[in-house]
C-alpha cells in the first residue's frame, strides 16, 4: 500500500479519498476541498501496484471485475469524477508521465487499422444488441454528439436538432447524390432523402445495416437510399455531397490521409463534405487504455492540428469549423443517466461486468467533456474555392425552412 499511498497522496488535491485496505484500514487522501469525498474498497493486494503504475486501466478492470468497490454511498461517477478533477496532479507524477511517453510512442503500431482490423474493431462495439442501444439512446437510435440549444433540452429534442443542422449544412438539392461514410441505424439517412437526396451509405457493421434498412423501409424512403457493407477504402464513386458523422474517430492515428483522400476523390469539383467528429483542444495525444482495450479498438480521437495538417497535405479547403464543447458532455450525460434507469435491462442482455464495464465507459467520457481537453468539431470541405456559400447564413436559412417543414408534417 505504501506506493499506491505515495501516488495517491500527491494525486487527490481537491477532495478527499477514503481507501480501505484488505485489512480493513482506512487510508485518507485529500482535505476534501473544492470536491467530492469518495470511498473505495480494495479487495485484491495485487491493486496497490497495479493502480499505481497504470491506474486508468487498472481501475476500471478492478470495477469491472469486483475488486474494487464503491463504499459508503460512493458510486462509479464519484469516483471518476474525483479523477477527472485531478488530472492535473496525475499526469505530473514522473511514473505517470513516463507511461504516457511509453503509449505515445507506440500510438501507431496500436492503431495500424488496415481494411479487415478496422471492420473487426468497428464490429466490436456497433454489433452489440441493438436492444442495448434503445435502453439508453434516442428514438431515432443517434449515437453521436446532439446539438444542445439549452443544457435542458431533451435527449429527442437535441439529437433532432443535430440531425436539421447536419442537413441544413449539406444545402442539399433535389435528386444530389450524397455518399455517407460510416452510417450508424438510418436516422441521418432518412433525413437527408426525406430531404430530396439520393444516399449511398457505407458501414462495415452488418447489425447496424439491418436495422438501417428495416427504418428506412418504414419512412417510406428505401427508394432513395443503397447500403453498402465496405470500408471507405474499398470504394469508388462521384457524389455532391458526402457526410461523415462519427466515423473519423475510428479511423487511426496514421490513416487521416487516405480518409480525407478518399473524400476528395469521390466529391465532384462542385460539390463538399461535412465532417462531424470528436477532437481534443490540445496537442495530439493517445486514447486512453480502458477505452482503446474494452471500448473502442483502434479509437482516436485527432487533435485539431493532426486534422488540418493533412487536410493541408491533401489541397481541401476548410470552408467553414464550428466547435461544439459541451454538447456532447450533455448528451453523454443523458445517456448515462438513462442506463443507469435501464441498468438491470442491460444485465438481463449481458451481464454484471458488462454493466460495470458500460457504466466505466460511460462516465469516463462523460467527464472527459465536462473537465478534459474532447470536443466535437463540424468542418465543411471542398476542393474548390467556392463550391460552399460565403456566408454562412444558408446553414441558418436551411434549419429555418427544414424546421417549418418538419412542424408542417407532423
Amino acid at each position: 500500500m505504501r506506493l499506491l499511498s505515495t501516488l495517491l497522496r500527491k494525486f487527490v488535491q481537491r477532495g478527499k479519498m477514503r481507501v480501505f485496505d484488505l485489512e480493513g484500514t482506512v487510508h485518507e487522501f485529500g482535505s476534501g476541498e473544492d470536491g467530492p469525498t469518495v470511498a473505495i474498497r480494495l479487495h485484491d493486494k495485487k491493486l496497490y501496484r497495479d493502480l499505481f503504475v497504470n491506474p486508468e486501466l487498472a481501475a476500471g478492470e478492478a470495477y469491472m471485475d469486483g475488486t474494487m468497490t464503491m463504499e459508503e454511498g460512493s458510486t462509479i461517477y464519484d469516483f471518476m469524477f474525483l479523477f477527472s478533477i485531478n488530472r492535473a496532479p496525475l499526469g505530473a507524477n514522473p511514473v505517470q508521465g513516463a507511461l504516457r511517453k511509453f503509449w505515445k510512442a507506440f500510438r501507431r503500431r496500436q492503431q495500424q487499422n488496415s481494411v479487415e482490423r478496422a471492420k473487426e474493431q468497428a464490429r466490436h462495439h456497433y454489433d452489440l444488441s441493438t436492444e442495448l442501444y434503445r435502453l439508453f439512446l434516442d428514438d431515432g437510435l443517434n449515437y453521436s454528439c446532439a446539438y444542445y440549444r439549452t443544457p435542458d433540452d431533451s435527449l429527442e429534442e437535441a439529437q433532432d436538432a443535430k440531425l436539421t443542422h447536419l442537413v441544413a449544412k449539406l444545402n442539399l438539392k433535389p435528386g444530389m447524390e450524397v455518399l455517407e461514410i460510416g452510417g450508424g441505424w438510418g436516422s441521418l439517412v432518412i433525413r437527408m432523402a426525406q430531404a430530396g437526396a439520393k444516399v449511398t451509405s457505407l458501414n462495415v457493421s452488418p447489425e447496424q445495416v439491418k436495422i438501417a434498412e428495416e427504418r428506412v423501409k418504414a419512412a417510406g424512403v428505401a427508394d432513395k437510399v443503397t447500403f453498402v457493407l465496405k470500408d471507405y477504402r474499398e470504394f469508388e464513386g462521384q457524389f455532391d455531397r458526402v457526410i461523415s458523422v462519427g466515423m473519423m474517430e475510428h479511423v487511426g492515428i496514421g490513416h487521416l490521409d487516405e480518409y480525407f483522400g478518399k473524400i476528395r476523390d469521390v466529391l465532384t469539383d462542385e460539390g463538399f463534405a461535412v465532417i462531424h467528429s470528436i477532437g481534443r483542444m490540445t496537442p495530439p495525444g493517445t486514447t486512453g487504455p480502458f477505452i482503446r482495450k474494452y471500448i473502442f479498438p483502434g479509437g482516436y480521437v485527432p487533435a485539431l492540428s493532426e486534422v488540418f495538417a493533412s487536410t493541408e497535405r491533401l489541397g481541401l479547403w476548410v470552408c467553414d469549423s464550428e466547435i461544439l464543447r459541451l454538447h456532447y458532455y450533455y448528451t453523454i450525460r443523458d445517456w448515462r443517466i438513462r442506463f443507469e434507469e435501464k441498468r438491470e435491462d442491460a444485465k438481463a442482455l449481458y451481464d454484471e461486468k458488462f454493466c460495470r464495464m458500460w457504466e466505466f465507459y460511460l462516465c469516463a467520457v462523460e467527464l472527459g467533456f465536462l473537465h478534459g481537453s474532447n470536443m466535437v468539431f463540424q468542418l465543411l470541405l471542398s476542393k474548390e474555392r467556392d463550391a460552399v456559400p460565403i456566408l454562412r447564413d444558408f446553414i441558418h436559412e436551411n434549419e429555418q425552412a427544414l424546421t417549418k417543414r418538419e412542424y408542417a408534417d407532423a
